[in-house]
Parts: structure tokens; C-alpha cells; sequence
């Protein structure tokens, strides 16, 4: 195989690499490699850091998945007779970031039921193509799963509005009994004239949630989301020539750009013997970094104050 020469090529064809490996290795080398990127663990919860194009559950076409492992994670963390470790959340396969495990499936549902009810802070970083307007706000859209006509027959999440504009009036339309309620807070943490590095907080927690709020309530596609960027067809993500451009990509490569949606950070209720609440934070990807570097945009201080006066430019 040819090497390319430009080094965004060279790094996107080591993810492509990186991602079909995962789904080629040995369960044993795979429990290894999470156990140690584990980000925090006590007696009742083991917190890991989710790599990129792994997918929580199994499937067709999947040999690999996190809950594959757990029997193989649990071992190597408390000996040769531990029983596997519980999931007690899920993430996209193409998400990175904090997901939290559970020793006893008890406390798994203990935790599933914090989620549930919206007891559990979660914030994510994205990068998106073009920078929303306003900077911070609420997206409170309901979304609704709904089958795509055309060239190839696909099912998507989609935004299913309470309101239209009806002659200059906006009008509240009855709402779908399928259509799930979905609310996202954002924020723009750094921009240039093109993209920007966003904090998401989902309140609710829907399927694909964050990708169709920014995707279609904001305009801003998240960097790599090549489902949602496009509503009516399955194609890589169509990007500008200036940020092909900062990313050394042409748009025939625009297809191996991975999904920049990282699960930055974690809250957690006081649970059990734990008496206080649990903040668990998790570090950008390499991939990421690199992006937010070509691109221009600033990683803030993780323990910035909210005035964001402690935002340092990334190391060129």
C-alpha cells in the first residue's frame, strides 16, 4: 500500500488501521489495553477510557465489542475467580471517552437508574463545522426515528419540531406519539471563522442525541459525523475547502475523518458507601488534539473557571 506523504493521511490511515485492529485482536490484548487506561476504580465502579470504533454491544459484523471483554477485564483486575464487570451505560462506537463499569449488578442498576432519571452530569467535547449562533444556548427539539427514502433505504434519528412557521406565525404543531423528548445545553468553548470546539451537556439522553441537535437544530455538523451531515443519503461529509485545507485532506479522504465527539467528563451521585459525588474526567483523544491544532482552535484549561479567562492556545 502506498504511503501517503501528507501527515493528517498518514494519522487517518493509522485510525482506519487502529479501528479494523480492534476489531482483530486477541479479547486478552484489547482487556489489557483498556485495564491500563482505566481512569478510576474503588470497590464498587471501574471507570475506563472507551477508545474510538469500539462498540459497546455486539452485532452483525462485530467480533469485538466492550461487553465481549468484561469477563477478561474483571480477571485482571481482581484475580483468575472475579466474576465479569457490568455495563452501566453505553456509548456510540465511534464515541470516546468515560464509561463507568460496575463490580455487582446491583450497583450496575443502581447507576443505570441515576442515568435513567437525569441524576448523572454528563459533558462532552465536540468539534463541529461552522460555529452556532448564539454561542451558548438550549436546543429543546423532540427526536424521532424515521426511515430515509432514496438510493439506499435508511433509518435516522430526526428532529420532530412542536412548532412551524405558518404565515409569519409560528404555530404549535400535535406532537408525534413516537417523537421523544430531547434537550442539549451547549456552549462554544473556542472559534475560528469556520469551526468551532463546543461543551455539550444532554439532558435527556436519546439516541444520537447530540449529533442531530447540532447537525440539524444548529447547522453545525459535528467533525466526522458523515451519517448526520447530510439528511437525505450516506455519504462522507462534504467540508469546505478552507478546512479540507487546514486539515491536509482532499474530499475524496474526507471519509476517514473519525467522529470528533469525546465523553469529556462525568458526574456522579453519592452511591452507597460513597458519600460524596464523583467527578470523573477523561483526556482528549491524539486524534482530537491533532485536529483542534490544524484547525486553530484553543483546548481551555481543564479546571478553568466558567469565565474561560484560562483558555491556553494548544502548542503549535
Amino acid at each position: 500500500m502506498q504511503v501517503p506523504t501528507s501527515p493528517v493521511q498518514r494519522r487517518v490511515q493509522e485510525l482506519v488501521r487502529f479501528t479494523q485492529q480492534l476489531q482483530r485482536v486477541h479479547p486478552n490484548v484489547l482487556a489489557k489495553a483498556l485495564s491500563r487506561g482505566i481512569l478510576y476504580q474503588d470497590k464498587d465502579l471501574v471507570v475506563i477510557n472507551k477508545p474510538y470504533g469500539l462498540p459497546v454491544h455486539g452485532g452483525p459484523g462485530v467480533k469485538l465489542c466492550i461487553s465481549d471483554i468484561l469477563p477478561t477485564l474483571a480477571k485482571m483486575l481482581h484475580g483468575h475467580k472475579a466474576e465479569p464487570l457490568h455495563l452501566c451505560h453505553r456509548l456510540d462506537k465511534e464515541t470516546t471517552g468515560v464509561m463507568v463499569l460496575a463490580w455487582e449488578k446491583e450497583v450496575a442498576h443502581q447507576v443505570q437508574e441515576l442515568f435513567r432519571t437525569r441524576q448523572v452530569t454528563k459533558k462532552y467535547w465536540a468539534v463541529t463545522v461552522r460555529v452556532p449562533v448564539p454561542s451558548a444556548g438550549v436546543v429543546d427539539i423532540p427526536i424521532i426515528e424515521k426511515e430515509v427514502q432514496g438510493h439506499q433505504q435508511h433509518y435516522k434519528m430526526t428532529l420532530s419540531p412542536s412548532y412551524r412557521m405558518d404565515s409569519g406565525k409560528m404555530v404549535k404543531v400535535r406532537a408525534n406519539r413516537d417523537a421523544h423528548v430531547a434537550v442539549t445545553q451547549y456552549r462554544v468553548l473556542s472559534s475560528t471563522v469556520s469551526s468551532a470546539l463546543l461543551e455539550l451537556q444532554p439532558v435527556t439522553g436519546i439516541k444520537h442525541q447530540l449529533r442531530v441537535h447540532l447537525s440539524f437544530g444548529l447547522d453545525c455538523p459535528i467533525l466526522g459525523d458523515h451519517k448526520y451531515s447530510d439528511w437525505n443519503k450516506l455519504a462522507p461529509q462534504k467540508l469546505s475547502a478552507g478546512t479540507l485545507k487546514k486539515l491536509g485532506l482532499q474530499q475524496s479522504k474526507a471519509r476517514y475523518i473519525p467522529l470528533h465527539l469525546h465523553a469529556q467528563q462525568l458526574t456522579l451521585p453519592a452511591l452507597g458507601s460513597r458519600k460524596e459525588e464523583l467527578l470523573l474526567v477523561c483526556k482528549l483523544p491524539q486524534f482530537f488534539v491533532h485536529s483542534l491544532r490544524r484547525l486553530g482552535l484553543e483546548i481551555p484549561n481543564q479546571d478553568q473557571s466558567r469565565d474561560d479567562e484560562a483558555n491556553k492556545h494548544v502548542e503549535q
